[in-house]
């Protein structure tokens, strides 16, 4: 049963149950009622039928019909004494014989009720001690009216407990349908996202409630998912591009390993250097693939990093790939990041300026804000060169993946700053990134 069944029986439960429990009370409240009532006439008729107001019991003839004579329904009531010894006498009313127990016999003071039943009719009983050696009087009303009244207003407050109950899984049903219906829409969506295939309902908005809420998360969390989706197809399309061009490489001077005998030694050395050279590019742009698609640096741990050390480090293996001077100046700024990722930014951020120029290289880290400058050519597209695989007309000749600087852009936003790039003064360019210093 789906939640929205669950909410309308709910709703019915708890009307029909509402219902049902005020019609017993107010059947029992009117029984009771009607029985005081009933207690306090009998009483009141009987003092007054011992004071000898026996006239209350006349049959009336008003309903008087044909085959009446013995059973008149006008005058319920019914009286007779009961003497000292025991002896019973009929005092008036119906020309009934109520039944008398020892009980009723041996009453000296106070009174005493009693249901009894005579023929068709059930009667409420009076006994009442006259006192003084007199015996009592009993006096009985036929309560078959009042039962029947009681039983009209059961049957009725059943068919009105039916009702509400009724009404109320009706207005539940309806109550579920509005409350359950953006969950639904919502329902629907998570199972199309399961199946994996794009969501082809708009995510349900508005309200304030927990339900609003979770429409917003959810579509926050679809939009994430829809960005992470394109950004997995475009790193695989331009991967697979990326990778084509050392394979080719590689499978032409496999081709040309064939001959390896039939070549001179300078064709030989060429050969080698040009394999290896491919492999190595091959290998340096596989492994930046597996940190950029698997996000290998989020997995380190934030600590407390001043960020001299980092730039030391990256300066000093810079150095000894490329042979270059690299001159770090540093201040004692400290940030909360992760060590190594910001150094592999630093380090392509000189790689990259040692590629691209031959001059000195200066690494500049001032407040948070980590600067490469260099005196090489500048930069052509500087609001494309964090792009992943972009590599500008006069950088397609040189070795490189494309994918440095978008590792830099990568760790700047994931330590809450952003990358730039532009023209140094006097020529050159200036490429680097910020991180948030708390």
């Amino acid at each position: 049963m789906n939640l929205r069944g669950k909410l309308a029986i709910a709703f019915a439960a708890v009307g029909g149950g509402a219902a049902i429990l005020v019609g017993v009370l107010g059947y029992h409240t009117a029984s009771q009622r009607i029985s005081a009532e009933l207690d306090r006439s009998l009483l009141s008729t009987a003092s007054q039928v011992s004071a000898g107001a026996v006239q209350l019991l006349a049959p009336s003839t008003l309903t008087r019909g044909p085959g009446d004579d013995d059973h008149d329904e006008a005058q319920p009531m019914v009286a007779q004494s009961i003497a000292p010894d025991g002896t019973v006498r009929r005092v008036g009313g119906r020309p009934v014989a109520l039944p008398v127990t020892a009980a009723d016999r041996e009453l000296v003071v106070g009174t005493r009720y009693a249901d009894a039943t005579v023929g068709p009719d059930d009667y409420r009983v009076l006994t009442v001690a006259l006192g003084s050696g007199r015996g009592s009087l009993q006096l009985g009303i036929d309560v078959d009216e009042t039962r029947h009244v009681l039983g009209d207003l059961a049957e009725r407050m059943t068919w009105v407990s039916l009702a509400v109950l009724a009404g109320a899984a009706l207005a539940g049903w309806l109550l579920a349908r509005q409350i359950t219906r953006r969950l639904v829409r919502l329902t629907r969506l998570t199972e199309e996202v399961s199946a994996g295939s794009r969501p082809g309902l708009g995510v349900p908005d508005g309200g304030r409630d927990e339900v609003g809420r979770l429409s917003a998360s959810f579509a926050g969390m679809l939009g994430r998912l829809a960005r992470a989706r394109d950004d997995q197809e475009r790193l695989v399309q331009d991967a697979a591009h990326e990778l084509r061009t050392p394979l080719t490489s590689l499978r032409t001077n496999a081709s040309v390993l064939r001959r390896f005998e039939e070549l001179s030694p300078d064709a030989r050395n060429r050969l080698l250097a040009d394999v290896d050279g491919e492999t190595r590019e091959l290998t340096h742009l596989v492994t930046e693939l597996v940190e950029l698609a698997t996000g290998q640096y989020d997995d380190e741990p934030l600590q407390t990093v001043e960020l001299r050390e980092p730039a030391e480090r990256a300066a000093a293996r810079v150095r000894r790939r490329s042979g270059r001077a690299i001159a770090v100046d540093a201040d004692g700024t400290t940030v909360p990041g992760r060590a190594k990722a910001l150094e592999r930014a630093m380090a392509n951020l000189l790689e990259n300026a040692v590629k691209f120029s031959s001059g000195p290289v200066e690494l500049r880290v001032r407040d948070g804000r980590v600067e490469v400058l260099d005196r090489g050519p500048g930069i052509e597209d500087a609001d494309r060169v964090f792009d992943r695989f972009y590599r500008a007309a006069g950088a397609r000749s040189l070795p490189g993946s494309g994918l440095g600087l978008s590792i830099v852009r990568e760790v700047a936003l994931s330590h809450g700053g952003e990358a730039f790039a532009g023209p140094r003064d006097g020529g050159g360019a200036v490429v680097g990134f910020t991180v948030a210093l708390t």
